[in-house]
């Protein structure tokens, strides 16, 4: 009954269309992929029971997709939000192009890639269900006797390479152990039979090498090959086929991409011990190539990290032996999981090391940033801003702007800290740590109310941390009150950098007056001279919104400069935003 409704729908929103094949390239629905050829086989057979035009193909990537289709792209949207509608097809669901199609593996026994586009269903008439018994067996190369002495002479990892083929096409679920015993017999027949072979038990010669090639395809379009570095004392497969030698610098010898894959590798090698082990893995988690989502573990003598994020997924491992760090680092395009686990795999399982070690003065002449570390971007903050603590406990206030779509928000020593309170129309934030911090001072709010032309200092950390301390800018009090005369702002002369928003505002007496907003995001563009702070009276109020009582100043005279940065530098904290 759905069908016939759907069918009908499809009638009176665009009626039939005949379509050659030279109109379109053919446009497909996406409904499901899975690594394994048995279970996407069983799931496009549960879609075919209740909906027309399911196809199957298999993926570049390896994996094996479910598709309806093909169509026009018109009719390939309306299907795909009708079917979504109707609940008929995963919410995910999405349009995919023939491009991305490689062998047909349902229906079985159809290929329709080289047939024009079909129109959108209309006959509610069910299909009949494909039957593999009804297809007649392709010839093959060899007797069932001749197979078998071929097969005698296959090695035992041969024989486990061939049972672990069939595993990952679906076919196998037993021990590898290169035993071809019933379970093995039955699957060889099985996946004889689901590529149109008879099913005689016994893969041949040409077979065998059908379903290794078949197994081996993620390797093949990525070109594995054996490498061997001297110098930096490692044997491994790697794909060629997409990445090169780049350079040496200490300790990595870099592998760079020679497609539009995007992919990259490292191999580590260098002296040390378990402290220079530890060097190493701390320094790996701050590189961009290492995204901060993923597991990681250092134990003993050897470490691995995972990262995913920003569009990569990265695997790094490292052992140290005899005093020597080898190891490698592996980035890969996030989206192409099943090609990047068998690559992965095959690095892990060739991966072999000997007696040589990298030159650590390798890459010595390099250009050196202070952002690389070997050649290897460091993660940055996607923007950074000051911000000054306000209660024993490490309680924070900043501007808005150093936490907003923020991933996770760090301090200077790497402590994370969470939004607690937040006043979008002055646009600042109250930060509170997720563990007690112990700050070497804390604001003392000044209750007089400043007056104009009075002098003021701004501690910041200017150049969003190039500096690795907050400097002092000052300037004067110009007006007690906002550009538009608004209150709870007011103006000062003083040239500031963005990186000083979210700075406490110093009076001559090291009290806090205020905090340093950041330039108007508005169109306006303000006299460099120009800087507008929120007042300590406004502050304050915001503070008792975030359940905090911000530290009453004591009446004091002017100090010496010294004493105003010895404060500064114990309240004021580097903000980052990550993404």
């Amino acid at each position: 009954m759905t069908r016939i409704i759907s069918a009908l729908l499809f009638l009176i929103l665009f009626g039939i269309r005949a379509v050659s094949a030279q109109q379109d390239a053919g446009v497909w629905v996406q409904v499901e992929a899975h690594p394994s050829l048995r279970e996407a086989q069983e799931r496009a057979q549960a879609y075919a029971n209740v909906l027309p035009d399911v196809n199957g193909f298999r993926l570049n990537s390896g994996w094996y997709a479910i598709v309806i289709g093909p169509y026009l792209r018109s009719d390939a949207d309306q299907v795909l939000r009708v079917y979504r509608a109707e609940g008929q097809i995963p919410a995910d669901s999405y349009i995919t192009f023939t491009s991305a199609m490689g062998q047909q593996f349902w229906p079985i026994g159809a290929n329709i890639l080289n047939r024009g586009v079909v129109t959108p269903p209309v006959d509610p008439t069910p299909q009949p269900d494909q039957s593999i018994s009804g297809l007649s067996p392709k010839p093959t190369d060899e007797t069932r006797s001749q197979a078998l002495q071929s097969e005698r002479l296959l090695t035992a990892q041969e024989r486990m390479d061939l049972q672990t083929a069939l595993q990952a096409a679906g076919f196998y679920n037993a021990t590898i152990d290169g035993a071809f015993g019933q379970g093995t017999r039955r699957s060889m027949g099985e996946w004889q039979r689901f590529n149109g072979y008879e099913a005689t038990g016994v893969l041949t010669t040409a077979q065998r090498k059908a379903l290794m090639d078949d197994y081996n395809t993620p390797l093949i379009s990525v070109g594995m090959q054996q490498y061997s570095d001297p110098q930096a004392g490692i044997d491994l497969d790697l794909p060629l086929g997409i990445l090169a030698f780049d350079r040496y610098e200490a300790p990595f010898a870099h592998f760079e991409s020679t497609s539009d894959l995007g992919a990259a590798a490292l191999l580590i090698s260098q002296e040390g011990d378990r402290a220079t082990l530890r060097a190493l893995y701390e320094v790996m988690q701050s590189l961009k190539i290492v995204p901060l989502n993923g597991p990681r573990e250092l134990r003993g003598d050897r470490f691995t990290l995972e990262g995913r994020g920003n569009g990569i997924v990265s695997y790094t491992e490292a052992t140290l032996k005899d005093g020597q760090i080898k190891g490698f680092t592996l980035v890969w395009p996030e989206g192409d999981d099943a090609r990047r686990a068998r690559v992965l795999a095959a690095i892990k399982a060739s991966f072999s090391t000997n007696g040589a070690v990298l030159d650590s003065g390798a890459g010595a002449d390099a250009d050196q940033r202070i952002d690389l570390v070997s050649g290897l971007q460091i993660r940055t903050p996607r923007l950074s801003r000051s911000g000054f603590f306000t209660d024993a406990n490490g309680t924070i206030l900043t501007v808005s702007e150093a936490t907003d779509s923020c991933t996770r928000i760090t301090l200077n020593d790497d402590q994370e800290v969470q939004v607690a309170w937040a006043d979008a129309d002055l646009g600042v934030a109250v930060l509170r740590p997720r563990r007690t911090l112990a700050p070497i001072n804390i604001a003392e709010f000044s209750a007089d109310r400043p007056r104009i032309q009075s002098e003021v200092a701004v501690s910041g950390f200017s150049y969003e941390g190039a500096l690795g301390a907050p400097t002092l800018t000052y300037g004067q009090i110009t007006d007690v009150r906002g550009l538009n005369g608004e209150d709870g702002v007011k103006r000062l002369a003083l040239a500031a950098q963005p990186g000083d928003a979210g700075g406490p505002v110093f009076d001559d007496a090291g009290q806090v007056v205020g905090m340093l907003l950041p330039t108007p995001s508005d169109g306006r563009t303000l006299p460099a001279s120009v800087s507008l702070a929120a007042t300590a009276e406004r502050l304050n109020k915001v503070l008792e919104q975030a359940g905090v009582s911000g530290q009453p100043g004591q009446a004091s005279a002017g100090i010496s400069p010294n004493e105003l940065s010895r404060r500064a530098n114990g309240m004021t904290v580097l903000v980052h935003c990550w993404d």
